[in-house]
C-alpha cells in the first residue's frame, strides 16, 4: 500500500472484471497536462439514477462542463440506467434538478434532446447488441454458454487460490455456426470480449498508465485463463463497459474526465476501442476526495449529498460550484472566490495528482464571500435569500402581528432586504440569520436592567443626557432617515459637557476630550440596549434604518421609561445642551422637522 502522500491513501474499490488489468497511476504527469485541446471538446456526464448527486459527482460534472465551455464545445448529459433493479424512483428527475440548480445546463441530453440520442441507455439496448454482434462477426467477441454454476465454481476456485478472476475460454473454441444455432434456439448465454492484450494509455493527468499485459494467465499452473470481460449479460442488457464505450463513440465524445477509481477500467475500454477500430477519447482522471484521516468520502454519506448542502446548510449554488472546482484543480488567479462564469473563462487541465483532502472550513469561507457578492449585485439570487429568510421568520412570527407593530406598511421582504445588507457579514443560512436577528421581529424586547459600560473609575454619564441624545436622533425627518445621516449625527453629537458638569459636582475633574470619548462609548452602548436589547447585530445607524422611524422612536421611548429611575430627582442640576435649546449638532436637519 502506498503512503497517504502517494496516489492512493488506501486501495479503492475495483470491480471484479477490472481487477485483472487494474493499473496504478504513473509517477509522472505529462508536460502538457495544463494545455487545452486545440479544438472544441465534447464532454459528458453520465450518472446512474441508482443514487443522488453528491460532492464527488458534482465535481466530475463540473470539470466536464468547464472543459466544454472553455473550448467552445458541448457538454452532454447521459443517463446510464441499465441497472434497473437498483434504480431509485425519482432519482433521475432529482439529477436534473440538482444540475440545473448548480447552473450546469447540458447542451445535449434528456429533456432537450440532440442529434445523437436517445440519451438514456435503457433506450439504446438494440444498439449495444448490434455492436456486440459485430465483434462476434470479426472474431473479437464470442458467446459463452457456460452455466452460472460453472462460472461460480471457477470464481470460487481462483479466489481460494489467491488468484485474480478469470475464465478458461472454454466457449471460445465453439464454431461460429454452432454458436449461432444455439443462440437462435434460445440457449442462455453471455457475450465476452476476446482480449489478447490490455494496452496502456496516455492519461492527461497521470501520463502513461496501464500495464501493457497479456490477457491470459495460468490456472493452478496447468490450465490457462483469460480476462475476457462480459459485454452482454444473459438478460440481453449490456454491461457498463460496453455501453460506455459505444455511447462515447456514437456521441462523438472527445474528452472523458472521471475519478481515478475508473483508471482500472480504462485498459478494458481501450481494448474495446481497438477491437472496434475506433479512436478513443482523451482520458483525464481526477483524484479521490478524502477526509482528514485519508479515508475516501463515501457517496452514501448524507453529509456530502447535494440536498445536505442545499437544504440543510443553505449553501448557495455559486458557493458549492466554487468549492467543488478547487478540489483537485489549481489556478493562477489572485483569489479563490470564483463564480461559474469566471471558471468558464480560466479552466484548464491543471489537475493535481494524489488524493484531495476536503476541508469544509473552506466551504464556509467561500459561502461568506459569495454572499457578499450576491448582496452587492442584487438580482434573483439576492431575492431568493430574502425569500428564504422571510419564510423562516413567518414560521415563528405571525405576519399579522408584525404588520401591525413593526412593518407599518412595509412588506416582510421590504423589511428583511435591508436587514440582510446591514448584517451580511454574519449571514450563513436563512435559519441562523433569522435567529441571530430575532430582535427585529419582536415588538416587545426582553431587556436586562441597564448598566453603564464605563469603568467605575470614570465619571458617570448622566442618564438624562443619554435620554436627550437618543431622543434627538429620532427627530430626523423621514426624508433624511438613512444610514449616512444617522452615522453623521451620532458622530457629531457632543455630550462631553454633561460629563464635565457631573464630574465637577463630584470633585472628579475630567478634560473635554476624555469626556467626549466616554460619552460616545456610553451612547453606543445605550442605543444598542434600547434598540436591540444589547443583542449582536448590525451597527446602530443600520439598525435604525431597518427598524424605521416609528419603531425606532417607540423603542427609544420604552428604553427611557425603563431607565427613568436613573435620572436625578427633582431639584438636582440638569446638564446643559439638552433639546430643544441646542440643536446645532443636527445642522440643516433641525429646520426640516
Amino acid at each position: 500500500m502506498r503512503s497517504p502522500q502517494g496516489i492512493f491513501a488506501r486501495r479503492s474499490w475495483t470491480c471484479m472484471q477490472c481487477r485483472p488489468f487494474s493499473s496504478s497511476p504513473a509517477a509522472r504527469a505529462p508536460n502538457s497536462k495544463n494545455k487545452l485541446p486545440n479544438g472544441p471538446a465534447r464532454t459528458r456526464f453520465a450518472p446512474s439514477p441508482t443514487g443522488y448527486l453528491h460532492l464527488g459527482s458534482l465535481r466530475t460534472a463540473l470539470f466536464n462542463y468547464l472543459l466544454a465551455k472553455r473550448t467552445g464545445g458541448q457538454f452532454l448529459l447521459r443517463i446510464e440506467d441499465t441497472d434497473q433493479k437498483r434504480t431509485i424512483p425519482g432519482a433521475e428527475q432529482r439529477l436534473y434538478d440538482d444540475l440545473q440548480w448548480a447552473g450546469l445546463n447540458w447542451d445535449e441530453g434528456p429533456i432537450i434532446g440532440g442529434p445523437y440520442g436517445p440519451y438514456r441507455q435503457s433506450e439504446r439496448t438494440a444498439l449495444y447488441q448490434s455492436h456486440a454482434n459485430e465483434l462476434i462477426s470479426n472474431g473479437h467477441a464470442y458467446r459463452c454458454f457456460c452455466s452460472a454454476e460453472r462460472l461460480d465454481s471457477i470464481a470460487r476456485h481462483r479466489s481460494q487460490a489467491g488468484l485474480p478472476p478469470g475464465y478458461d475460454r472454454k466457449c471460445g473454441d465453439i464454431s461460429a455456426e454452432e454458436s449461432e444455432d444455439r443462440a437462435a434456439k434460445g440457449e442462455a448465454h453471455i457475450i465476452r470480449l476476446k482480449v489478447d492484450e490490455y494496452p496502456m494509455f496516455n492519461d492527461l493527468v497521470y501520463g502513461k498508465s496501464g500495464q501493457n499485459r497479456p490477457s491470459n494467465s495460468k490456472l493452478d499452473f496447468i490450465d490457462r485463463v483469460y480476462s475476457d470481460p462480459v459485454l452482454i449479460k444473459s438478460d440481453g442488457h449490456p454491461t457498463y463497459h460496453l455501453a460506455n464505450v459505444v455511447d462515447d463513440h456514437c456521441m462523438k465524445i472527445t474528452h472523458v474526465i472521471r475519478g481515478t477509481e475508473w483508471m482500472a477500467s480504462t485498459p478494458m475500454h481501450m481494448a474495446l476501442y481497438n477491437a472496434f477500430k475506433w479512436t478513443p477519447p482523451s482520458f483525464a482522471h481526477v483524484p479521490l476526495l478524502v477526509d482528514r484521516s485519508g479515508q475516501k468520502l463515501s457517496k452514501r454519506n448524507a453529509d456530502i449529498d447535494l440536498s445536505s448542502f442545499k437544504d440543510k446548510q443553505g449553501i448557495f449554488p455559486a458557493t458549492l460550484v466554487n468549492f467543488a472546482s478547487l478540489l483537485g484543480w489549481s489556478h493562477s488567479e489572485k483569489s479563490d472566490v470564483l463564480d461559474l462564469k469566471e471558471l468558464e473563462k480560466i479552466f484548464n487541465l491543471k489537475i493535481t495528482r494524489g488524493n484531495t483532502v476536503v476541508s469544509f472550513e473552506k466551504l464556509q469561507f467561500l459561502q461568506k464571500a459569495h454572499i457578499q457578492r450576491l448582496v452587492q449585485s442584487g438580482g434573483p439570487e439576492f431575492d431568493e435569500m430574502v425569500k428564504k429568510v422571510s419564510s423562516v421568520v413567518e414560521e415563528s412570527h405571525p405576519l399579522d402581528k408584525l404588520s401591525a407593530t413593526i412593518l407599518k406598511g412595509r412588506t416582510l421582504s421590504e423589511y428583511i432586504a435591508p436587514l440582510i445588507r446591514a448584517d451580511v457579514n454574519s449571514y450563513t443560512d436563512a435559519k441562523e440569520f433569522a435567529q441571530r436577528n430575532s430582535v427585529f421581529f419582536t415588538p416587545k424586547l426582553d431587556r436586562a436592567p441597564y448598566k453603564q459600560v464605563s469603568p467605575q473609575s470614570s465619571p458617570e454619564v448622566p442618564m438624562q443626557a443619554l435620554h436627550t441624545a437618543a431622543a434627538a436622533l429620532t427627530l430626523v425627518p423621514p426624508v433624511a432617515w438613512n444610514i449616512e445621516t444617522h452615522r453623521d449625527n451620532i458622530n457629531s453629537y457632543d455630550g462631553a459637557e454633561s460629563i464635565i458638569i457631573s464630574a465637577s459636582e463630584s470633585d472628579t475633574p475630567v478634560d473635554s476630550k476624555s469626556a467626549g470619548k466616554l460619552f460616545k462609548k456610553e451612547l453606543y452602548h445605550y442605543l444598542r440596549w434600547a434598540l436591540s436589547a444589547s443583542a449582536p447585530g448590525p451597527g446602530i445607524s443600520e439598525t435604525m434604518v431597518v427598524l424605521g422611524r416609528d419603531e425606532t422612536l417607540r423603542r427609544v421611548q420604552d428604553a427611557k421609561a425603563l431607565t427613568q429611575s436613573l435620572v436625578p430627582s427633582a431639584g438636582q442640576r440638569v446638564p446643559k445642551g439638552t433639546l430643544p435649546e441646542d440643536q446645532s449638532w443636527m445642522g440643516s436637519l433641525a429646520t426640516k422637522r
